[in-house]
């Protein structure tokens, strides 16, 4: 190709933009100080782009600081997840998430790591010096050194300066009731996982899942509502707080149940623990006892014997049974409390609490029978609710006519006792068995799971028989004036090596409010009480259950809104007519 062929071959043309710079910084025709005020101005440009360039990346290190070690946390470590805000009934937060500051360290990037263990000592006295000296000296890019530090504690680490060492913010779970409703909620670990009640009911039922598909974010969670009133549950946990102390009790521990629903509105188990501080979960003597412990109920069981009976056709309200002396079964000997020397109603077996009476009642009914009914009631069965702490009852293995003797007032077969409140609610509401819930039910959905066990009129006579104890019975001292209530009282000796023993009892006292129309179930429980002067050295239900019962009554009958009456008639002339009809 010739030269005038190559000179006639076209260049592409420049953006204007191009050819003006170089137009001003090469062009002949143009100012030697255009051309050196160009130059600076692009060398002024040149260095604030650069300039620009690490300011970004300075405030992208600054903000992302703490994403950076979540990215290295989250394949190495657990960080504590979100969890939905637990609420009572009428919306009060029982447990919540806050953001607290955890410390980090990433060996790889500190330089003295013995300076940085003495530095962090000094703002952390509690640190684990060797713990946390063995985890900066592995290969790890990340390691935790200390979870859920304070924020001033957050401010000294900051102004140490120490290269390597930061800052995540995590979901810290809180409790803002402290120990009021501990049993009930449970509590998390330090990666605000579920460990124990409602809180181990969440991740079971979803939660944990959701973690690890990583949508269980602040944002997405609804609250999750339980059918605790917590009015109802300081008023309770207050009332048995002060029966512990005045009675010299080992525990104490209560709860009331909507007989309609099933919904448990207060569950007390003393000693409690307060969730904010994990470590006082871990003694023994802190269990449920409603759930997790098995009790012999005592008397409060003979109201299943009465009802077998009743419900039976067999035996009606003046059904008479020889009350008089003790009933010997082989080796063994049956004896009342109080006996009465006389042949006594099915009335009367109730009000004065007689193990002889409920003893025959039971042995008409018949071993299989009493059997039979008792599983019908779901008293043989591990009572399961949202709870995951709960216990299998305590049954005979061979059940013979003596078990049905024992049973029939309460020893020799051990429930939970919210397992008992179950079947004593099905006495009262009705007939219907329903199970027990910690979260909001409706009537009409506690209606189409519940299961018919009695007949109405079997339901009538109970109440009637509960209201007639609380005016000439046992539960005398629980007859609160303008609620109405109806109760049954038990006194259960423990069994202490290898024998039962009069001076360490269990007591419970079960009511009903009001017991014409039932809508609570109360129940309260004394572990080892001790007789006090007030008392005249007993230790029975009576002296010390019930009279707690009473006060509890006074104090949550207002806030469950049930309205004192103080125009009602004795029990047989409002609940008896009816029970009368079916006799």
């Amino acid at each position: 190709m010739t030269g005038r062929a190559l000179t006639n071959i076209k260049r592409p043309a420049e953006p204007w933009r191009q050819r003006l710079i170089r137009s001003l910084l090469y062009g002949r025709n143009v100012d030697r100080a255009v051309k050196a005020r160009a130059r600076v101005g692009l060398a002024i440009l040149l260095f604030a782009a650069i300039y620009a360039v690490l300011a970004g990346r300075l405030v992208m290190f600054a903000v992302g600081a703490d994403s950076h070690g979540a990215r290295r946390a989250g394949s190495q470590d657990a960080i504590a997840t979100a969890r939905p805000d637990i609420v009572d009934r009428n919306g009060e937060v029982l447990a919540t998430d806050v953001k607290a500051p955890s410390l980090f360290g990433e060996p790889r990037r500190i330089i003295d790591k013995d300076e940085a263990i003495e530095l962090l000592t000094a703002a952390l006295p509690d640190l684990d010096t060797i713990e946390a000296r063995t985890r900066l000296s592995s290969r790890k890019g990340f390691v935790w050194l200390k979870r859920e530090i304070t924020p001033k504690q957050q401010h000294d680490i900051h102004k140490l300066g120490i290269p390597g060492i930061g800052f995540l913010r995590e979901n810290k779970r809180v409790y803002p009731t402290g120990a009021a409703v501990a049993h009930l909620i449970g509590l998390v670990n330090i990666d605000n996982a579920g460990i124990a009640g409602m809180e181990k009911w969440l991740d079971n039922n979803g939660l944990a899942d959701l973690h690890r598909a990583g949508f269980a974010t602040d944002r997405l969670q609804r609250p999750v509502e339980l059918s605790i009133d917590l009015r109802v549950e300081h008023a309770l946990r207050d009332e048995l707080l002060k029966a512990k102390e005045k009675y010299k009790a080992k525990a104490a521990s209560g709860l009331v149940s909507n007989v309609r629903t099933g919904e448990i509105v207060a569950l007390v188990s003393l000693p409690d623990f307060d969730p904010n501080n994990p470590k006082e979960a871990h003694d023994p003597e802190r269990i449920n006892r409603l759930t997790t412990g098995v009790f012999e109920m005592g008397s409060t069981f003979k109201a299943l014997t009465l009802a077998m009976a009743l419900d039976s056709g067999k035996a009606n309200l003046n059904t008479l049974y020889d009350g008089r002396g003790v009933l010997k079964f082989g080796k063994f000997t049956i004896h009342d409390t109080h006996p009465v020397g006389r042949s006594i109603t099915l009335s009367e077996v109730f009000t004065f609490s007689s193990n002889v009476g409920a003893a025959k009642i039971a042995l008409a009914q018949g071993v299989e029978a009493h059997k039979a009914f008792l599983k019908k009631l779901g008293q043989m069965d591990r009572l399961r609710t949202e709870l995951p702490e709960s216990a299998s009852p305590i049954v005979p293995k061979r059940w013979t006519e003596l078990n049905t003797i024992t049973a029939s007032f309460g020893h020799g077969i051990a429930v939970a006792p919210l397992q008992a409140v179950m079947g004593i609610n099905a006495c009262i509401n009705g007939g219907l068995l329903i199970p027990p819930t910690f979260l909001k039910r409706s009537e009409e959905e506690a209606r189409a799971m519940a299961r018919k066990v009695l007949r109405t009129e079997t339901s009538d006579k109970m109440r009637y028989l509960m209201r007639l104890n609380a005016e000439i019975g046992t539960a005398k001292k629980a007859d609160v004036k303008g609620y109405y209530i109806g109760g049954k009282t038990g006194t259960s000796e423990k069994v202490v090596n290898g024998r039962y023993s009069k001076k360490q009892v269990l007591n419970s006292f079960t009511a009903i409010i009001p017991a014409d129309n039932p809508q609570y179930q109360l129940l309260v429980m004394l572990d080892e009480p001790k007789a006090l002067p007030e008392t005249h050295g007993f230790i029975t239900s009576g002296w010390n259950a019930v009279p707690t019962g009473g006060k509890v009554i006074a104090r949550i009958g207002p806030l469950l809104g049930i309205e004192p009456r103080f125009d009602l008639p004795p029990s047989d002339r409002l609940i008896l007519a009816a029970s009368r009809t079916t006799q």
